[in-house]
């Protein structure tokens, strides 16, 4: 067996549970952040100064910061998901620049309720979405065991 080998599968279901529980959760903060720290105006609700910055450095300690230390979210280790960098030959580790990357696109793979995210991962090689695309990353049910990156290193 090459070294190399890469063996995925959609995993959506567990994708689209994970995804719920994280966006759950940051959505959750943010509502938090709004009724403490929200100011009304005769055009709605908003949120300005260190509460708005506040909530772009929640989402990136979560979600980046979270997904890089650990190989996956909370939704993702839940489902015994595990994201795994494909870049370099030496490493499987995610970096924190890789899991960035991924969820820069989080709102392009979302759109349309999550269809550009589930076209993609149902039709690329590797069951990637546009974030993993990018990011070079793939992810793996680690209780799967059909499902591997460099199994036999």
């Amino acid at each position: 067996m090459n070294s190399r080998q890469i063996a995925t599968k959609p995993n959506l279901k567990k994708r689209i549970l994970a995804g719920l529980i994280d966006y759950s959760l940051i959505f959750g903060v943010l509502l938090i952040m709004f009724i403490y720290f929200g100011e009304k105006d005769s055009e709605g609700i908003h949120i300005t100064g260190f509460p708005a910055f506040a909530n772009i450095l929640i989402w990136f300690a979560y979600m980046v910061g979270f997904e890089a230390k650990y190989g996956g979210t909370l939704g993702n280790l839940v489902f015994d998901l595990q994201v795994i960098s494909i870049k370099d030959s030496n490493s499987t580790s995610l970096t924190l620049g890789q899991s960035f990357i991924r969820h820069l696109f989080d709102m392009l793979d979302l759109w349309f309720f999550g269809l550009l995210g589930i076209l993609l991962i149902k039709n690329t090689q590797y069951n990637q979405r546009l974030g993993d695309l990018c990011a070079q990353t793939i992810v793996i049910d680690t209780k799967d065991q059909s499902q591997f990156y460099k199994r036999f290193a």
